[in-house]
């Protein structure tokens, strides 16, 4: 006891040279008989990638978030391994396989081709090592990457790990880990789990708790700090008092990362299928100003009860949707709901200033990525993706010819739609027009060209008539110049593109004045 006070008083940490002095907790191994997890819920090819690595000689599991899910009777969305193998050990082992990343080196082992491919990411087990240990940068993974060149443990002057490749056991390799419920193994040839820090307690209690040292674990990864805001939305557990205290005034943190990586996390948060409820767990805990530069600009104009609102809430509902059904989702999806508003407001200037409609929707988006552009730097076909959702808005109202057909067949047609159905939703554009779309795009044939005769058959709406001009005196009205349209007049631009609402119908062709003989007009599309 004395020799304790006095290594606390010489600020000595008792522990080896090097190592941490986070609790490393206590080998537990829970038989199927307790945990109750489903092996029909296991994929095939980790339980393979398990099993070749067993057949060599190693260790391997099936670990964190999958053991988490399997253990709530919950399929996992992906499947990890964690091994004593060191990366180029797993390589060797697999046809496909490739060593990837600096700052934490992994393996995927890739199954299949395609969009059919699966990827087992293998990683190995991690000694914890303390940041004191650690060679120290002054810069980011980007500004020291010259300095860290064959450095496997490094931090930067906060304490945050930029590397971290030192081998160790698997006792240290769960005590790294951030949250108890994601530190658990599991072997699917004995069906046992392997839990260090009575994570399957919290896992039952519903609790999320930090492994060490809250503010520590912080700052190793700011990152954390997020996933906590995750894992609290996505499973619905509340946070240990000692992980949630140090929360906040470790926000300052996340400056120093990356924003290619916040730009990652953030996409995770709204694409997890629990959209609304990290929303709130963003404003609960202060995320919602000045982490997110993109998001943080559509909550300050997203005020309550605002179209903006109601829009922004409906995506991430059809987006929670989605991902509950199974369905794939897609970032340039979301990230396009989140700017429309923008984008539409700077439509609308420009088209007041005298702008035709399509050339102002583009100069509109142009204004909006330069806006986000540190948001979207370096995503190229994101921006690609986006841009395509929002100019094929106009062009739903253009249902006459072969331009129903010709949209229809567009690659990015369902996105476009599903857009423009958010929209009907919040009264942008007529449900009508949405559910036109809808029926075109399921129907036969047949059926489609009874809908666009539908659209010709339509009644057209009444246009208010301009003020009269006074003729000259001496021009008669049946002498008047018949009124000179050009043959190749653009015949399907869209009328709804200056009043949102209107134009259900497509534009007709502007027809020549009949003449007095009483020759037919030309029908419109």
């Amino acid at each position: 006891m004395i020799r304790k006070i006095i290594d606390k008083l010489l600020g000595k940490s008792g522990a080896p040279s090097g190592k941490s002095a986070i609790p490393q907790g206590r080998r537990v191994e829970i038989p199927a008989s307790e945990h109750g997890i489903d092996p029909a819920l296991l994929d095939d090819r980790a339980v393979k990638v398990v099993g070749t690595l067993q057949q060599a000689g190693y260790e391997a599991y099936i670990v964190g978030g999958a053991v988490r899910d399997l253990l709530v009777g919950r399929r996992p969305k992906d499947f990890d391994v964690a091994t004593n193998a060191t990366p180029e050990q797993v390589k060797s082992l697999f046809r496909r396989a490739f060593i990837i990343g600096r700052r934490f080196r992994i393996v995927h082992v890739v199954f299949g081709r395609g969009r059919e491919h699966e990827v087992i990411e293998v990683s190995t087990f991690r000694a914890y090592m303390d940041a004191s240990a650690a060679e120290q940068v002054a810069g980011n993974e980007k500004t020291a990457k010259g300095e860290m060149a064959g450095k496997s443990h490094v931090v930067d002057a906060s304490g945050r790990v930029l590397r971290d490749n030192v081998w160790g056991p698997q006792i240290e390799d769960a005590a790294r880990r951030d949250f108890t419920i994601n530190a658990m193994y599991y072997d699917p040839a004995t069906q046992v789990v392997v839990d260090y820090h009575g994570g399957l307690k919290d896992l039952r209690a519903q609790t999320l708790r930090m492994i060490g040292d809250p503010a520590t674990r912080y700052r190793e990864d700011p990152v954390r700090i997020l996933r906590v805001v995750r894992f609290a939305a996505k499973l619905g557990f509340k946070l240990e008092a000692k992980t949630e205290k140090p929360l906040r005034e470790m926000l300052g943190l996340l400056a120093n990362v990356p924003a290619s990586r916040m730009f990652d996390e953030m996409i995770k948060l709204l694409q997890t299928g629990h959209a609304l409820a990290s929303l709130e767990q963003i404003r609960r805990f202060g995320l919602d100003k000045g982490v997110f530069p993109v998001l943080d600009a559509v909550l300050r104009q997203a005020t309550p009860g605002s179209v903006r609102e109601k829009f922004l809430n409906l995506a991430l509902a059809d987006t929670d949707r989605r991902v509950g059904e199974g369905k794939p989702v897609a970032p340039s999806f979301l990230l396009a709901c989140m700017l429309w508003h923008d984008v539409q407001e700077g439509w609308q200037r420009l088209k007041d200033g005298g702008e035709h409609p399509t050339p102002a929707l583009a100069q509109a988006i142009d204004a909006a990525f330069d806006a986000r552009i540190g948001d979207i730097s370096g995503r190229g076909k994101l921006a690609t993706d986006m841009r395509e959702i929002w100019m094929m808005q106009p062009r739903f109202e253009r249902r006459g010819g072969s331009q129903a057909y010709g949209l229809a067949e567009q690659p990015r047609f369902r996105a476009g739609f599903d857009f423009l159905r958010l929209r009907a939703d919040i009264g942008e554009v007529p449900v009508e027009l949405a559910e036109w779309w809808e029926d075109f795009s399921l129907g036969s044939d047949e059926e489609r060209e009874a809908l666009v005769q539908s659209v010709k058959d339509a009644p057209r709406p009444k246009r208010g008539r301009a003020p009269r001009r006074e003729r000259p005196a001496e021009t008669s009205a049946v002498d008047a110049a018949p009124l000179a349209v050009p043959d190749d007049a653009d015949a399907h631009e869209p009328e709804a593109t200056d009043e949102p609402g209107e134009g259900t119908a497509p534009r007709k062709r502007r027809r020549r004045r009949r003449k007095p003989s009483g020759g037919a007009a030309p029908a419109a599309e």
